[in-house]
């Protein structure tokens, strides 16, 4: 709270609070409980019902906890770098503030159940668990637990020193050990069962139990190393498949034994041992057989009862506990069921009983201090109390709502009572004096807004469903709805009151306001609506008393950025007394009454209210601004006017703004989302006072309302549930006297409607929810314009059906009309469907066709095509995404590949053969394996050259020479392991097996055996590529060849089919990505363009076709003689003998000479057909010939086929050799990596180990320390007590003998000490007899003491001084021996300390040893791995005989080299290289001497060459150019002279030449014109001699029929003529086509040399 400048005192304090927003309830003592909510502590006394609050200063409450014990509430505030804050209950003092590392907030606490002892958990980031002693404000200790999110936190309350922490699917137990003034948090997670309730042992995955180390896989490592993982990382990783998935805590609690008993999610319940961190899972225990059936019974009608009520049936089974609360007799527990259960345990076994069932779901269980009653927290907010000791009926304490509160109002008169409504649609009403809670009623309806009237004490609540429900609360205790409105569909956003009570204005979505009267005597009627343009924001509502009407302000949502527009109308009192004349038939108001008016104003606003004299102050969307208009009576007729502010004020607020002004508009209220309420003072815009009542983490004030007398402000939050009552605690006596004033004089005026309005409404029946009794509560008329909800219409649906139902009346006769003409054209088009359905299916028309509406059928039209655009659009994409895989499959098999996958076939079997794909490889690749074979070569070289030169002792140049020698010589197949060399790889670029020791030679070698791979590879597809060739060049064969029978069957006239081999899409996959037309058997689609293009293409087509065939050369060859020259032999079975002509008569009138003839024709006959047949035989032979070569060459085709199978098969076989040797470098090097990680993980491992082991010896250090400091003053007060013993027996030594013996009895004897101030009667498990400090004791022991002390206990005889001294002696004994108690029991807590330091000491140096021997061995194995090398033999089939199919141990075999097996049949061949060497020195002296001669006569050829050359310079010619070069001095200047000159001469001849081509292209033009012309000339004659053969044809015949020779010369010349002319006119064609041919290349040949000049 603080005060603005503009008033000096002003401020506002907390009058009550009310709500129920956290179900963390907690007891401080036996009658009173406290909970947070929102920005509060709430104190709620259980027997009186009265609250008190304690407001955290710094916004919303975090966590919360509080102490019965120490009767202290702890809770955390919700800003950065937050606090805890420790408050006293009943002063309500705080005592301290507790400030740690926490950032951003803490999300648990706990105290203890005795001591002053906190525990705290902070969320992100830092995720730490920390203990604090309170009453001195020190933290203890603390600890990191990093990402895990903390759902519960408690302390063991039979020992501080132990947390239970449970997160969402672990518990951990901590441990505060204690050595002096040091405290260590020792974390023991917890194991917990799987989600089937089994436990699995625990396997230590990072250091396994067992290793089997396999000869060939290498040493068995943990999983960590096999997945590269080292650190902590390496430490904690499980693998998925051992992950199973552990029970979900939902609820714990400590027992008196200190042990856990937790609910699960899963339904089990677990009993967790605290002192050895283990779990067991209790088993329900089997109830006799009668009462089995009993519960069954009970369980059943449970179900059924749950089923009527809509609820999920429970399993009384199987719950799932939500909380617990522990008692001397057992466990108590509830959950969503609502049930809450008795749990008897007894071992590892349970038995339930159903204590109380509340049908509501629970969310806590609270035992009060002496747990003589039971608190049953629901999600609604209600609490019940049970009492286990009656065994009763939980009865209901608390009845506050679990929502966030909607609403909130005074109840007029405004100074006893106050009104709130929850967003479930619960109205609750308060008394204003302390905020007691009275009575409350639930509407059963989601609720979205709620107003009081100020002319009864009626409440009016909108709903979602567009209802307006009105409440009697005349009787605060009792209140009851009265009446519903049902004004529309829409929700109902907010409802105002006018100040007289006479109004009642109703915002509804979508620009809707409707406006009823008040007043319970006119049942609220609705007295009409008006849709403003725009979504209304704000609505204000101002009085004129004066003018009696009421000024209605509206803040319109624009579309203008930047901007935002006011719209006020008007209400009078004539809208209530003659209402039909204010509004039209469907109940909208006439605008002319209205009298509205719309004002622009240059900021966005949020929020808008409106003072009396045209002051409008709004808050500001854009900006923390609170602007201040004055709004003018004039407006222009062109549109609103845009207003500016005047006066703008900034605010501290953040968010959306809300603003409300006092009844007597002398104070405006600011909140926001940061929940700050801010008071300014109207007249000059100061802030008077302000209060931060809320919080932004509770989404801020969504309502707040003034007192008519202005002395209280119900302010109710976004989220945080709670409802806080402010009133002004000081303020300026003017302003207060101005505000009584005001609130007198409206009080005068209300007190007339009060009364009788009260009356009315008392009288009025309870609204009966029953539907089908509702239409019995009231009488309705449709002229009273009442709504009731009896048929479930809304007001504007039965004024629209009113409307519609006068209209229908009105309209009758035109009705029937319309509806006559509607029967005939229905008819008619019926008619005209049948008949459409007997027509043809081409002429039929669509359904559709027959639909008269013409919108229906449009729409039906544009949601056709919008389903094609959308199915088009689909089936478009899916094209696309085909094509996109498509593109990616083809580059990635396709165009990735520089060797496509193809295959090769065999003729005549099913047989094929495929290449090998290669991939194209990067220029990166190639240079990696240049690289490799570089380093190879030289390593080589340098390591046979040292072996040399070792051994030999050569000289440098020989040992090189050697090297190389050695280095080409190849190693035999076996040991290379493949057969690569003889299939096209390189062998000798790689290294030996034997030789691959270190981790770059093994990669060195996969490089050069990938490259050997696509060597063979390479290879096989050179030779597959030949076959392929050779193969296409077979099926041209084979075509040729069928082109040759098809010629002798055409001659033979006979049809056989010819078998033409083809490729396949196997051999040319290049055709299956080219789609031919022919594939495609739908039918192309074409424009209209493409068919006129096609269309003369073919006309063009066929023009030239007919003018290529139109040759009459040819055509008269055709016809003379068969288009041939000379006669074939191939003609012979075309020719035939014609017979003679008179074969027709008969053979008796035959003359000598026709038979002579007939005898000749039948031996030329004869000799004719065996010259056929003879040709016919030779075709037949000449036909087999072909087909035996064509399948001779075809199987010799499959037999190079098979061949290159064999070889494929070979190929393939040495690939896996070579692959086989890549997969054993491989896992050779993964072996390798895998044991380097874990060799860095194990260092690692121990670092860590080292850090802690250096933290412990320090830890050590310090307990030893603790003890020797301890030692020494409890070895002194040992002594001291057996001194104090002494002193005794000197002091009192003089004293009698029986007395002394008396006194030393007494002296001895102690007294009885009482457990604890709290009774040993109470019913509290957790109540420990021990005291918490020395002191205590002490106190205690002395209070026993003053018993022994009395006079009574005096032995007779002994004098009063000695008896005063003998009980201070006492005394002082006594407090001796407990100070050797306490000290003796601090002294064995530190060394207590000290040994769990030293055995964790003692653990940690174990696993270090273990950890170095693991390190010892990792390397052993890897030099074993470095020296045991994995050596690939090829071996030939038979050289092993094995006796079994088992294959033998070589575990004790030796490889040793092959020169050593060799070694004695060296010493044979010695003599043998000695006669060889002899030879091949005498045939090195042969060739040298042979050498020396042919150097003879090479320089003699040499010195005649020599002598004809200079023979040739001595004639050599010397030109012009020559003798220029020799004599002018500067050749360079003359030659570019010259250069320059001919570039001039080159540039006119250009000149010369374009004109000249241009004359020459201007002939060709007019040769090409003369020469369309004459083929045009042509084509006419052409025509022409077309008919004149014609003629002459017919002439003939007519000549022939006639025998006449009358022919006129003169024709006949100018025929000749015509030819002659024609036959000129084609030469002179020909000459002129060949003179342009010979222009255009000259033409060609020009263009391109002048070009090269240029």
């Amino acid at each position: 709270m603080a005060a603005g400048p503009g008033a000096e005192g002003a401020a506002l304090e907390v009058s009550w609070v009310q709500g129920f927003s956290n179900k963390n309830l907690a007891f401080i003592n036996n009658q009173t409980v406290c909970y947070p909510c929102g920005n509060y502590i709430l104190f709620l006394d259980i027997k009186t019902k009265k609250t008190r609050a304690v407001q955290c200063q710094n916004g919303q409450v975090g966590a919360f906890a509080a102490s019965t014990s120490s009767q202290v509430v702890a809770f955390s505030d919700r800003q950065l770098n937050p606090l805890i804050h420790i408050y006293t209950f009943p002063e309500l003092r705080k005592l301290t503030e507790l400030k740690g590392d926490a950032q951003l907030d803490y999300t648990l606490l706990a105290l203890s159940f005795k001591g002053p002892y906190l525990a705290s958990y902070s969320s992100i980031p830092e995720f730490v668990l920390s203990v604090w002693n309170w009453q001195e404000n020190i933290l203890l200790c603390s600890e990191h637990q990093p990402g895990l999110t903390g759902t519960s936190l408690s302390f063991n309350p039979m020992n501080w020193q132990q947390l239970c922490f449970v997160a969402e699917s672990s518990v951990t137990i901590w441990c505060i050990e204690k050595s002096k003034d040091e405290h260590l948090l020792i974390r023991h997670p917890v194991k917990l069962p799987d989600e089937q309730g089994a436990m699995s042992p625990h396997e230590d995955l990072f250091f396994p139990p067992s290793r089997k180390d396999d000869p060939y896989y290498g040493p068995d490592l943990p999983i960590s190393a096999i997945g590269g993982l080292e650190g902590d990382e390496a430490e904690t990783f499980v693998p998925r498949n051992c992950i199973k998935t552990s029970v979900h805590p939902t609820a714990h609690c400590w027992t008196a034994a200190s042990e856990i008993y937790m609910g699960c999610k899963e339904g089990y319940v677990l009993a967790i041992d605290a002192e050895q961190y283990s779990v067991s899972v209790l088993q329900q225990k089997s109830p006799p057989e009668v009462m089995q059936k009993i519960a069954d019974v009970v369980s059943y009608a449970r179900r059924e009862v749950q089923k009527k009520k809509g609820r999920k049936p429970s399993n009384l089974q199987k719950f799932v506990l939500l909380t617990m609360a522990f008692c001397k007799e057992g466990l108590y527990a509830a959950g969503h069921e609502g049930i809450l259960i008795f749990y008897h345990i007894k071992d590892l076994q349970y038995e339930i009983k159903i204590c109380a069932d509340i049908s509501e779901p629970i969310s806590s269980l609270v035992f009060s201090p002496d747990y003589t009653s039971l608190l049953l927290v629901t999600d609604q907010g209600t609490v019940y109390s049970y009492r286990p000791a009656h065994s009763g009926e939980a009865v209901k304490l608390l009845d506050a709502s679990g929502s966030c509160f909607l609403a909130a109002d005074f109840l007029t008169p405004g100074s006893n009572y106050c009104v709130s409504v929850t967003i479930t649609g619960e109205v609750q009403v308060w008394s204003l004096e302390d905020g007691t809670f009275l009575s409350k009623i639930n509407l059963n309806t989601e609720a979205t807004s709620m107003a009081c009237s100020p002319s009864s004490k009626s409440v009016a609540v909108g709903t979602q469903r567009g209802q307006i429900c009105f409440l009697d609360v005349t009787k605060a205790e009792a209140p009851r709805v009265v009446h519903k409105t049902f004004l529309s569909k829409l929700p109902v956003l907010s409802l105002h009151y006018d100040q007289i009570g006479q109004f009642l204005i109703a915002r509804a979505t979508e620009g809707h306001i409707f406006v009823l009267d008040a007043r319970p005597s006119k049942l609220f009627q609705v007295l009409g609506y008006t849709v403003l343009e725009g979504e209304v924001l704000h609505l204000s509502v101002t009085p004129d008393l004066k003018q009696d009407l009421v000024k209605v302000m509206v803040l319109l949502n624009v579309a203008k950025d930047q901007q935002a527009r006011l719209e006020i109308f008007h209400l009078t009192s004539a809208m209530i007394t003659d209402n039909e004349n204010c509004v039209n038939e469907q109940g909208m108001f006439n605008a002319s009454d209205l009298k509205k008016k719309q004002y622009d104003v240059d900021y966005p606003l949020s929020s808008a209210v409106r003072l009396k004299n045209n002051t409008v102050y709004g808050y500001c969307s854009c900006a923390p601004l609170i602007c201040q208009y004055h709004l003018s009576e004039v407006t222009t007729f062109g549109g609103p006017t845009i207003f500016s502010s005047e006066l703008t004020v900034p605010s501290k607020q953040f968010g959306s703004g809300l603003l409300c002004l006092s009844p007597n508009s002398q104070w405006l209220a600011a909140a926001a989302k940061d929940g700050v309420l801010f008071m300014y003072n109207t007249s000059a815009l100061d802030v008077l006072a302000q209060n931060h009542c809320h919080s932004y983490h509770g989404g801020g004030i969504r309502s707040m309302i003034f007192s008519l007398d202005g002395n209280f402000i119900l302010v109710n939050g976004e989220n945080d549930c709670a409802l806080v009552c402010l009133k002004w605690k000081e303020t300026k006596k003017t302003e207060v006297e101005k505000a009584a004033h005001y609130w007198q004089s409206l009080h005068d005026i209300l007190n007339k409607s009060i009364s009788a309005e009260d009356s009315v409404l008392k009288s009025m029946a309870e609204w009966n929810f029953d539907p089908e009794s509702t239409s019995k509560s009231f009488s309705v008329t449709e002229e009273d314009g009442d709504v009731t909800d009896t048929d479930g219409m809304t007001w504007m649906g039965q004024k629209i059906q009113k409307v519609m139902r006068e209209e229908t009346l009105r309209f009758a006769n035109q009705k029937k009309e319309v509806q006559m003409g509607i029967r005939k054209l229905r008819e008619t088009i019926q008619k005209m469907m049948h008949e459409n359905e007997q027509v043809p299916d081409t002429e039929k028309l669509e359904h559709r066709e027959f639909n008269l509406d013409l919108e229906e059928q449009e729409q039906v039209q544009a949601e056709a095509e919008e389903d094609v655009a959308r199915a088009k659009r689909e089936i478009e994409m899916e094209i696309l995404s085909y094509c996109y895989l498509q593109d990616l499959i083809k580059f990635e098999c396709w165009d990735n590949m520089c060797v496509k996958e193809r295959a090769v076939k065999c003729f005549h079997m099913d047989f094929a053969v495929r290449n090998f794909p290669l991939k194209e490889r990067s220029k990166e690749e190639l240079e990696t394996v240049k690289e490799v074979l570089q380093l190879k070569r030289t390593a080589d070289l340098q390591a046979q050259k040292k072996n040399l030169d070792s051994e030999i002792g050569l000289s440098e140049e020989e040992g090189e020479g050697a090297a190389r020698e050695v280095a080409d010589h190849d190693t035999p197949v076996c040991l290379n392991g493949s057969l690569s060399s003889q299939y096209g790889g390189d062998t000798s670029i790689l290294y030996h097996q034997c030789d691959l020791h270190t981790k770059e030679q093994k990669l060195n070698q996969t490089i050069l055996l990938k490259e050997v791979i696509h060597k063979v590879k390479a290879a096989f597809n050179e030779e597959f590529d030949i076959i392929v060739q050779k193969k296409e060049q077979e099926i041209a064969r084979v075509k040729e060849r069928n082109l040759k029978i098809q010629e002798i069957l055409e001659q033979l006239d006979l049809q056989v089919e010819l078998w033409e081999p083809d490729f396949t899409d196997d051999e040319i996959p290049e055709r299956v990505l080219t789609v031919q037309d022919s594939e495609i058997k739908a039918e192309k689609y074409m424009t209209e363009e493409e068919k006129e293009q096609a269309e003369m293409l073919a006309k063009l087509e066929k023009e030239r076709r007919l003018a290529a065939t139109d040759d009459d050369r040819l055509r008269a060859l055709e016809e003379m003689m068969g288009g041939v020259l000379e006669l074939r032999r191939e003609d012979i079975l075309k020719m035939d003998i014609p017979p003679p002509d008179f074969l027709s008569k008969p053979e008796d009138l035959w003359t000598e000479e026709e038979k002579k003839v007939f005898e000749e024709y039948e031996k030329k006959v004869n000799e004719l057909n065996e010259e056929k047949e003879d040709y016919r035989q030779f075709l037949r032979n000449e036909w087999k010939k072909i087909e035996a070569s064509i399948k001779e060459t075809t199987q010799n085709f499959d037999e190079l086929v098979r061949k290159l199978s064999v070889k494929k098969l070979k190929s393939q076989m040495v690939i896996y050799q070579e692959e086989l040797k890549i997969i054993n470098l491989i896992y050779t090097l993964l072996l390798d990596e895998e044991l380097d990680t874990r060799e860095a993980g194990l260092h690692k491992f121990l670092m860590k180990k080292k850090k802690e082991k250096v933290k412990g010896a320090r830890k050590i250090l310090a307990a030893k320390q603790a003890v020797e400091a301890c030692t020494g003053p409890y070895k002194e007060a040992l002594h001291e007590e057996k001194n104090l013993e002494h002193g005794f027996v000197k002091q009192f030594a003089h004293t009698p003998g029986s007395l002394f013996e008396e006194l030393l009895q007494l002296y001895k004897h102690r007294p009885e000490i009482p457990d604890t101030e709290i009774l040993l009667d109470t019913a509290n498990p957790y109540v420990k007899g021990s005291p918490e400090d020395y002191q205590g004791a002490v106190s205690l022991l002395m209070k026993a003491m003053d018993e022994l002390d009395r006079p009574e206990h005096m032995p007779s005889g002994l004098d009063r001084s000695m008896w005063e001294r003998f009980c201070l002696a006492r005394r002082n004994k006594m407090e001796s021996e407990e100070l050797v108690k306490w000290k003796t029991l601090a002294l064995a807590e530190m060394q207590g300390c000290l040994h769990r330091r030293t055995e964790e000491n003692d653990k940690m140096k174990s696993e270090l040893e273990k950890a170095f021997q693991e390190l010892t061995w990792l390397k052993e194995e890897k030099i074993k791995l470095q020296e045991n090398l994995i050596v690939q033999f090829l071996l030939k089939q038979g050289q092993v005989e094995l006796d079994g199919t088992q294959i033998p141990e070589y575990s004790d075999a030796v490889l040793i080299d092959r020169s050593v097996v060799e070694e004695l049949n060296r010493n044979v061949a010695a003599q043998g290289e000695k006669k060889i060497t002899a030879m091949v020195e005498f045939k090195d002296f042969s060739k040298g001497i042979i050498q020396l001669e042919w150097e003879h006569k090479k320089m003699k050829m040499q010195i005649q060459d020599l002598k004809e050359k200079a023979r040739d310079i001595v004639i050599l010619p010397i030109s012009k150019d020559c003798q220029l070069f020799l004599t002018v001095r500067n050749y360079d200047t003359h030659t570019a002279q010259q250069l320059a000159g001919m570039e001039q001469s080159l540039s006119v001849m250009d000149k010369l030449h374009k004109k000249n081509v241009k004359n020459h292209q201007k002939k060709v033009r007019e040769l090409k014109k003369c020469i369309c012309l004459k083929e045009q000339e042509n084509y006419e004659l052409s025509l022409q001699l077309k008919e004149m053969l014609v003629s002459v044809s017919e002439r003939m015949h007519i000549f022939e029929a006639a025998d006449t020779r009358d022919i006129s010369e003169k024709i006949t010349r100018q025929r000749y003529q015509e030819i002659v002319k024609q036959k000129y006119l084609r030469n002179l064609i020909k000459e002129q086509e060949k003179q342009l041919a010979l222009l255009q290349s000259k033409l060609e040949s020009w263009n391109p040399r002048t070009l090269h000049i240029i």
